[in-house]
Formats: structure tokens, sequence, C-alpha cells
């Protein structure tokens, strides 16, 4: 087509038209996310509210509806995901990512505030029963989306809390008790029984409860710490990082001493660090390889800094040094970063004769963690981790989700636990798949246009002041968005690949072929007239979310 929208001369096997076409698109936070949550959807209901007449609390309730049809855990993860999905926003470069973590926690805490229920899919009851080894994210997910489908649903769990690592690990800091206990009673509020005190392979074998149940959802979770596996490593003085953060969850206090080694770099290693600072320890993190590897968040990294907390990078332990059975220290290897493994990661090397002393109370080693498959009638899976298909499927009544399947982020879990439930659930009832989101077309990041929209400042964050950080040392430092805030941060999405009611192909368009849609919605402003279009390509040039786009054909 010639820029002034003439068709143009073509050969016999080429389209010789061109027109304009709606077509909804995957937003690059939606890619980002491992749910593949529908942040643009649940960000629209709140922003577009006054054009589709909806009241700020009618907004905030569906928004929050839309959003636990994937998650049901908002509030816990708008505190603990390392949000991924920020990293790829189209306001990233113009003004900053839109606050997508912080409008999650702030719609969960909504929800609890309002007592809301997760919602049904108003299905019949099924007499298909549902069993569900442990209850950590992925379990849970599992369980929510087999109940909202009208399965009677039983969850195993070996503690007297469900929860798993959400629960036992992370700090009451980063996620207050009485924000994981609301949401994990929603689920229980459905069609979902909860049996604890009960260890697969110790009270009752898997294939027993193969016999009571019709299928079953296995997610453990790696809650066993990895050792070093260095020499004066074993005796007193050296625990596990997971333990550590399990017993103090638990209430139980270690006498840590007065310096504390804490040896990893990942999540786990933050949150043990973070905790033996509150308990009065001073602490020195130890990783193998520099602060640009780290596994974990930035934020939380700077935040341990913030409270004091010493980073020793590219230092590995050699040995641990005791005073008979006391532990005294560790000598240190340092290293340097050589060749690339097969993960891409550039393997850790010591440098030769390069060493020191750290002096020490308690070592905390988190290293690594691993499912412990001992109870699983003795066997394990044969590895590590367990390889399933892609929807979790280990046998034909048996699927599987979360750390159990290789370490990962909760949202991760939670993701594996819906997409098992939707492939058990298709199974029972003979039916297809749902259609996978990415079916739908990536927006091309060049047909977003930010400079159609205003400039408008990201939400800073509300934080405690940081001199109450170790003197109220379990306060929650993060604190949830106002009202104001989160319609502000709502209003800054671009709504990258779907209509949003710009007016801009509307006002343009030569032919007058859209028209208004009177039932409007997110996503449903204007009905394009092919029959119409001229092909003067005008609407595509001008649309700023990308949602129009040409279409070539040889005729209508």
């Amino acid at each position: 087509m010639s820029n002034d929208g003439e068709p143009t001369g073509v050969g016999p096997d080429q389209p010789f038209w061109t027109h304009a076409q709606q077509l909804e698109k995957t937003p690059p936070c939606q890619a980002q996310c491992p749910n593949s949550g529908d942040i643009r959807g649940w960000l629209g209901i709140i922003a577009q509210r006054e054009k589709t007449g909806l009241s700020l609390e009618q907004a905030y309730d569906q928004a929050w509806e839309k959003l636990v049809n994937l998650n049901p855990f908002p509030a816990t993860l708008g505190r603990i995901c390392p949000h991924p999905c920020e990293s790829r926003c189209s306001r990233e470069a113009k003004d900053g990512a839109v606050s997508i973590n912080a409008m999650e926690r702030f719609l969960g805490d909504w929800g609890i505030s309002r007592e809301l229920s997760l919602p049904g899919l108003g299905d019949p009851t099924r007499v298909e029963s549902v069993g569900v080894i442990g209850s950590g994210p992925a379990s849970l997910s599992f369980a929510y989306q087999m109940a909202r489908r009208g399965y009677p649903v039983t969850v195993y769990e070996r503690r007297d809390l469900p929860g798993g690592m959400l629960r036992h690990a992370i700090p009451d800091y980063r996620l207050p008790r009485d924000v994981l206990d609301a949401e994990i009673s929603r689920v229980f509020d459905m069609n979902v029984a909860l049996v604890t005190g009960v260890e697969i392979g110790r009270d009752m074998s898997l294939e027993e409860l193969r016999e009571r149940h019709t299928l079953l959802f296995l997610g453990l979770g790696a809650q066993v710490g990895r050792r070093l596996g260095v020499e004066g490593e074993k005796g007193p003085g050296v625990v596990l990082g997971i333990d550590y953060l399990t017993q103090r969850k638990q209430g139980v206090r270690r006498n840590l001493g007065a310096r504390v080694v804490v040896v990893g770099g990942g999540n786990t290693a933050m949150d043990a660090a973070r905790s033996a600072r509150r308990d009065g320890a001073e602490v020195i993190v130890l990783y193998r390889r520099g602060r640009e590897e780290m596994p974990a968040s930035e934020p939380e990294v700077t935040d341990a800094e913030a409270e004091g907390i010493r980073f020793e990078f590219l230092s590995a332990p050699l040995r641990i040094l005791r005073n008979g059975t006391t532990l005294a220290g560790l000598e240190v290897q340092r290293m340097r970063l050589g060749l690339r493994d097969a993960d891409g990661r550039q393997r850790p090397e010591p440098v030769r004769g390069d060493t020191c002393i750290l002096e020490a109370d308690t070592v905390l080693v988190a290293v690594s963690q691993e499912p412990g498959w001992h109870g699983v009638d003795g066997d394990g899976p044969g590895g590590k981790w367990l390889h399933t298909t892609s929807d979790g499927k280990l046998a034909e009544d048996l699927w599987a989700g979360g750390d159990d399947r290789g370490p990962g982020i909760a949202s991760r879990a939670i993701a594996q636990g819906r997409l098992a439930a939707e492939a058990a659930h298709a199974q029972l009832r003979g039916e297809p798949m749902p259609e996978p989101w990415t079916s739908r077309p990536a927006v091309d990041s060049a047909a977003v246009k930010p400079d159609y929209y205003r400039d408008l400042c990201r939400s800073p964050a509300v934080r405690r002041p940081r001199d109450e950080w170790l003197t109220n040392p379990e306060s929650e430092i993060d604190q949830t968005l106002t009202s104001e805030q989160a319609c502000g941060e709502a209003t800054r999405c671009m709504s990258c690949g779907l209509c949003f009611d710009c007016r801009q192909c509307f006002m343009y368009c030569n032919a007058a072929g859209f028209t208004r849609i009177q039932q409007a919605g997110p996503g449903r402003y204007y009905a394009l007239a092919l029959e119409a279009c001229e092909g003067c390509g005008k609407c595509i040039e001008l649309c700023p979310c990308g949602y129009m786009e040409s279409r070539e054909g040889s005729g209508w």
C-alpha cells in the first residue's frame, strides 16, 4: 500500500488490499508473569471505571475478582513476589514502570478487608475425589482451582498449619501471619478439607491415597537444606538456614552469638541474614559469585545492606574452624569468575593462595534446598527433582508442581498448580485444554507510543521509617498504597495491546468506520465496520496502545 493509502500494484500471489483490524495482544507485563496474570485487565477495570459506569468500590471488587481467578493469594504475592512483570513495563523508560506489585498488594488487602470470597465457576458438584499432598502455594493453587470446578478436595499436611514455606520460613516483617491466614482460609472455605499431622510414607502411603482419591497432586516443596560438604561442618554452631528460619517462626530462638556468617546468595540467605540481624548479631554474607549474579531479589539485598549486613562477594567457605567442638570461624577462599557453565553463568573458581579467616559464633548455611523424598514410599523420583510434562503430569492419576519440580518463586508455583488443575479437569471431563494465553500475539513494543500518554510519576514506596526497622524487628516494613495512590497507579497503565477508549480511531477515521459499543467495557469500546474501511491506515498510525493493526487479503 502506498503512503497515501492507495493500493499498489502487486503480483498474482500477493494480496491487493490492506485494511485495519482490532486485535487483542499479549502485553509485555503478562509475558513476564510466571502465572500469566491479566495485569492489564484488572488495572483497566480501575483506570476505566468512569467510562464503564462503575463506582470505585465496584471497580476494586471486580479487579480483585479478576486477579484471584489465577492467583488466590494477591495480598501474599503482593508482598513477596520479585515482580518480573515490572521489568518489561512499557512505561519503564518514560517515567518508571507501573507499580504492579504494590497494586496487587493493595487489591489483596482490599479483598481481606471486605472479606470477599474466592469466586467459583458455577460448575456442578463432581463425584471425583481429589487428594493434595502438601499445602504450599502450588498445592493450594491446585486445590482452589479444582474446588471451584466442583471437585471435593482433601489436603494432607504433615505440619499443624497449612502454607508450606510461606508460613514456616518467610519472616513476619515481610509477610505478616494474619495476611497469610486470611488468604489461606478462603481456600478452605470452599469444598476443601484439611488433614494435618499426616506424613506420606510414615502415616500413609502414596498407594493408600491413590485408592482413596480419583487423582492426586504432589506438592511436598523443597524444605531440606543442602550442606556445604566442607571440613569441620558437622558439630554445634553450623545450622541450615531453612531450619533456623522455621524454628524462629515457631517461636524457638537460638543463641546465635555476636557474629553470624550466612553462606548463600538466594532469598533464603537474605531472610536468614536479616533475621539474624534482628536477633542482635553482626552478620556477614558470603557468596561465591558477584553481586550481579545473586539470585536474591535486589530490594532484599539493598535492605539487608541498609540494616548493616556486610557482604563478601567472590568468597566461599573452605573449612569450618573449631576449638575442640566449639565453632571459632571459617577459612574463606577467594574466588573469581571463569568459564560459563551449562546455564550460561560464569563458574566461580578459586584464586590459588588467596584465603582469609572470618571469626564466627554461628554459621547459617543457605546454599540450596531440595525435596525430602524419603517420605514418598521410601523411593523418591530417582533424582533431585521431578520431571513432569509441561502441565505437571507424572502419571494418569498424579500431577505435581512447585519446588518438587525445581526451585522457583511463589508465582511460578501458583501457576504450576493452576495449570495442573486445568489439565486434570480437562482429562476428567474429556474436554480439550483451555487455549493458552500464548496463543495471542505479543504486542510490538514499537507499536506502543509512550509519548501519547501524560507524564505520571510512579507512586513512591510506602515504608516504615528506616530507624524503626530493627527497633521493631517483626513489624512489616513495606506498607500498602492508599486508595488515591492505587487509582493513580492504575491510570498509569498504557493498556498495551488492548483498547482503552482513547478515541483516536473514532475521531480520525475518514470513512466513519468506527461505532461506539453500547455495552462498553475494558477492551470493548468501538466496533470497526470492515466494509467501510478505506485502508488509509490512519487508525493504526494513531493508536497509542498497539491494538489496531493492518490485515491483508484479496477481498472482504
